[in-house]
């Protein structure tokens, strides 16, 4: 990551974020989930983030054990961040994912992502257990 501390925040500005570096890349995944959510997906441990403000939460229904809960602003209902599920988090503690947050990247200034990398996985083809396929090569911004 960089050693930038870049913000962004949610169309009203009730739900801020800051974090301490632009992400090492961004996701643009086409999976229902998170392109019905309208975000593209920067990658945080929780101590690289400070969220301020109010949020709703809504995990899928599609999906026995959904991994992850959707954080949105209760106000203009803009998709802000995501985190495991509890359920997730305790089946899976042994795992240590290298995050576990992420962070809607369209609430950032465009300019506060130059040169991060973006990325397309094939969400809609993903299986849940396998490695994904990308439906198209990588861009840096």
């Amino acid at each position: 990551m960089s050693e930038t501390r870049i913000s962004g925040s949610c169309h009203c500005q009730s739900v801020n974020i800051i974090v301490n570096a632009k992400p090492d890349y961004i996701n643009d995944c086409n999976c229902s989930l998170c392109s019905n959510s309208g975000a593209i997906w920067g990658y945080y441990k929780g101590d690289d983030i400070i969220v301020t403000g109010s949020t709703i939460t809504y995990s899928r229904t599609d999906r026995p054990n959904p991994a992850v809960q959707i954080h949105s602003c209760k106000i203009c209902s803009a998709t802000t961040h995501w985190t495991w599920t509890e359920t997730f988090a305790a089946q899976n503690k042994d795992i240590n994912p290298p995050y576990d947050t992420g962070i809607n990247m369209y609430l950032f200034n465009d300019d506060a992502l130059t040169g991060c990398e973006l990325r397309f996985p094939d969400g809609k083809a993903w299986d849940g257990i396998t490695s994904y396929a990308y439906r198209k090569d990588s861009i840096i911004l």
